[in-house]
């Protein structure tokens, strides 16, 4: 306290003697001033020549001005330089001491910065390695995208070395990619046979148990079933070709088609001897031992039911009957399937306590299992089930999502802990139990699809556990057993190469051990550097012997690739484009038999064959998109007839309507597409509609103006249809009443109170005469021409009269509109 209050009234000067008059400077002063207004241009020619950071320093620590001052540490921009200045103004220059503290900030700042972006930088360059070797597939394009789009934002400020790194880095992600891409394709492929062969079965399983149990007088079409076996070799040689089948699934395949053959042969053979059989059946006495040559001849397959004339041939033979057995396996596999669909449903039960207890691991292996047995079951027992399982999937995904967003602040919190660990020095045994429990945790909460915080979680767990790996490596005597391993590792190599016979090697297995030895030799670490040099020495003389004879074959088989890549491209322009896409299949089939290649290279070749067979199949896509051309030049055409018909309805002419339809019946040979076929079809079946609704009503109308007129007695015979007084004649009806009332029966109308007994004297009398319905063999409106026709040839009398003409045109309003 003492310092600082002498500090501080030390820096007050006495006060000056008033002077009364300005005092008149003296010579000395008067040089001094001129000196001090020298030094201050010298400065300010200093100051305006550019000076260096030496020289601005001089100048802001002895500047004879403020403004000099000033302006020299405004140009400092060395950071050693403005820290001796601010030292220097501290205290003394208030103005200058400002600028370079904010100058000097600024810098801090700076470096600041530019040190996270180098961390940035090799953080980013680390995940791009870790990616690279990283064995999770998961968007991992979408994830290199962002490293990639990171990388941009901060390669202006990486150095040569690092941006060679995360390069090779990239490549070797990229060259992950495509091996990943080309896994998914093969992946694909193979699901779409497997899907192509199950479609195959089950349309065998169908065709074969519809032939077994086929419906009433229908015969079998010998050219659909042929055409059906074709087509479903072709498909099943397609959905097995460079791919592995269960022997199960083979079999199954064969054990179908097996019988289908036997049955279009038959089939075949029948059609051949129809009309022996025929003459057989037309003979009243036929030879029985001619007639069961012929049943031989034709050697109908077992298990399928004997078509109806080879069936009265074999009664005309004098045999048996053959009988449908019931199928025993059948109602077994139905046993076995029901059992599955309850064992499904069961599984089903306990997804769904699962999920609603908010338990994912058990919920997940539920919904697994519940896969696996919905895919055993037949489409008569699956189908009921599939919408529960799909509704259950959908909320397993929810859970997921959930999950992860409720353990995302828990992982961030391990993260801190770990990061805090790393920092504390705790005794090596203790600190790496405590590793252990966080790892625990970690993987308790079900790890984590987010790359960047899992990162950051296994670098801390690293850096923790860098002082314990030592510890532990001093403990057990690590690098003593990792040297004894390396030896090993030349011992067994040695012994390959020495006794390998490389005129009948597997190249494969070959390749595989000298990757695994390098891989080995990398694991048996850390190890002592001068112990390791001799066997160092030893394992790449043995690697080096290893490479050559592999090389060799490299280059070989690439040779071999290189020359696929030529044939297939000769295929490009190659007729017909069958043949081409055929011999196109062969040889991707003779790429999968070459053996081991440099991967650059091999990468090199595959892209360059897989572009000539992309340009062989983009034919076959050229000429989809020509049908389909065709089909949208179809559908403009039959637009305008669309639009037409469209606007038309029943208060259009008849004339118009049939026209219209006759030009939508036109449309029925253009190539459309599927949705203009079904607008042709609609508007077909509503203008069909609408004129045989037309018809009726003007039949109903003449039919009405006829009734009229008999009632008016102005009817004329002439104007009567032609074949009405025949239709009079095949109805015995005694009167008008009962004629209306026959018409109210047709038309389902009442009739009057006092005419109920004769109405149900009328409808026994046509129960018993086998008309109890609204029509016998004819139709409601025929049978209700008929009566109109009797009531026009009625005798004139008291019962035909004004009030039974307008029941009788009631029933025929009614019976009109009911439909046929």
């Amino acid at each position: 306290m003492a310092a600082l209050i002498q500090k501080l009234f030390g820096r007050k000067k006495a006060p000056a003697p008033k002077q009364t008059e300005p005092a008149e400077p003296t010579v000395n002063q008067q040089e001094k001033a001129d000196r001090q207004d020298e030094l201050r241009q010298q400065q300010l020619s200093q100051l305006a020549a550019s000076p260096s950071q030496a020289e601005l320093e001089s100048l802001a620590t002895a500047g004879v001005t403020a403004e000099i001052r000033l302006s020299a540490v405004k140009g400092l921009s060395d950071k050693q330089a403005l820290q001796r200045v601010q030292k220097h103004a501290k205290g003394k220059d208030k103005g200058v001491y400002q600028i370079v503290r904010q100058a000097l900030q600024s810098i801090k700042a700076d470096e600041e910065e530019a040190q996270h972006r180098q961390e940035a930088i090799i953080g980013l360059i680390r995940n791009a390695q870790d990616q690279a070797k990283s064995d999770d597939t998961k968007l991992f394009e979408p994830r290199l995208e962002a490293l990639l789009k990171r990388w941009s934002d901060l390669e202006s400020h990486a150095t040569e070395t690092q941006t060679s790194e995360f390069l090779q880095a990239v490549h070797q992600c990229r060259s992950r990619l495509d091996e990943i891409n080309a896994e998914k394709d093969q992946q694909t492929r193979a699901r779409e046979q497997k899907n192509q062969r199950t479609e195959t079965l089950t349309l065998l399983e169908q065709t074969i148990d519809e032939l077994k149990h086929p419906s009433e007088d229908a015969e079998p079409a010998l050219a659909s079933l042929d055409a059906l076996q074709k087509t479903q070799e072709n498909r099943w040689l397609e959905a097995t070709r460079e791919t592995t089948v269960e022997k199960q699934e083979q079999k199954s395949y064969e054990a179908l088609m097996l019988p289908l053959r036997s049955y279009i042969t038959a089939l075949r053979r029948l059609g051949q001897n129809r009309d022996a059989i025929q003459t057989h059946l037309n003979e009243p006495e036929s030879d029985p031992t001619a007639v069961k040559e012929l049943l031989d001849t034709i050697d109908w397959p077992e298990g399928f039911p004997l078509p109806p004339l080879l069936q009265q041939l074999a009664n005309k033979a004098g045999e048996t009957p053959r009988k449908n057995l019931e199928n025993q396996s059948a109602t077994k596999d139905s046993a076995e399937q029901k059992a599955l669909a309850d064992t499904l449903t069961q599984t089903l039960s306990q997804l769904e306590q699962a999920l609603e207890a908010r338990q994912l691991k058990e919920s997940r292996q539920l919904f697994k299992a519940a896969q696996q047995q919905f895919k055993q079951l037949d489409r008569k027992y699956s189908q009921p089930l599939q919408a529960r399982i799909q509704l259950l999937g959908g909320q397993l995904r929810e859970l997921t999502d959930w999950q992860g967003f409720a353990t995302r602040p828990k992982q961030i919190a391990l993260c801190e802990q770990m990061e805090y660990l790393a920092e504390q020095p705790i005794e090596p045994e203790a600190k790496a139990e405590r590793i252990k429990e966080l790892q625990n945790e970690w993987r308790g909460l079900g790890g984590s699809s987010d790359r960047e915080l899992w990162a950051r979680f296994k670098q801390a767990s690293d850096l923790a556990y860098e002082p314990c790996k030592a510890y532990f490596a001093a403990k057990s005597g690590l690098k003593d057993a990792n040297l004894e391993a390396r030896k090993t590792i030349v011992e067994q190599l040695q012994t390959f190469i020495d006794n390998a016979d490389w005129q009948s090697i597997d190249w494969k297995a070959a390749e595989q051990i000298h990757q695994k030895a390098r891989e080995e030799w990398k694991a048996a670490w850390p190890i002592e550097f001068r112990d390791n040099r001799p066997v160092q020495k030893d394992f790449d003389a043995l690697l080096k012997r290893l490479e050559e004879p592999l090389n060799e074959e490299r280059r070989k088989n690439e040779a071999l690739k290189q020359d696929i890549v030529e044939r297939a491209e000769a295929l490009t322009d190659h007729e017909p484009l069958s043949e081409a896409m055929n011999q196109a299949k062969a040889l991707q089939s003779e790429w999968q038999q070459v053996g081991i290649t440099r991967h650059r290279e091999d990468r090199r070749l595959w892209q360059a064959f897989r572009k000539a067979c992309d340009q062989i199949f983009a034919r076959r896509d050229a000429a989809k998109n020509e049908q389909q051309a065709q089909a949208q030049a179809a559908d403009e055409q039959a637009g305008p007839v669309l639009e037409k018909s469209h606007q038309l309805d029943e208060s259009h002419p008849l004339p118009d309507l049939a026209s219209c339809l006759g030009e939508l019946d036109a449309l029925n040979h253009e190539p459309l597409s599927g949705s203009a076929q079904n607008q042709v079809r609609q508007e077909q079946t509503r203008l069909r509609s609408l004129i045989e609704s037309l018809r009726s009503q003007e039949k109903l109308n003449a039919w009405k103006s006829h009734v009229q007129s008999r009632v008016a007695g102005s009817l004329n015979a002439s104007d009567l249809p032609g074949h009405w007084p025949k239709l009079a004649e095949s109805l015995e009806i005694a009167d008008a009443a009962e004629l209306v009332i026959r018409a109210e029966i047709l038309a389902e109308t009442a009739s009057p109170a006092d005419e109920q007994s004769k109405r149900m004297e009328i409808q026994v009398q046509r129960l018993a005469d086998g008309m109890g319905g609204n029509g016998n063999d004819q139709s409601r409106l025929a049978q209700m021409e008929s009566l109109v026709a009797c009531w026009c040839q009625l005798p004139e009398d008291e019962s035909l009269n004004q009030e039974r003409a307008d029941r009788l045109i009631a029933a025929l309003e009614a019976a009109v509109s009911q439909p046929a």
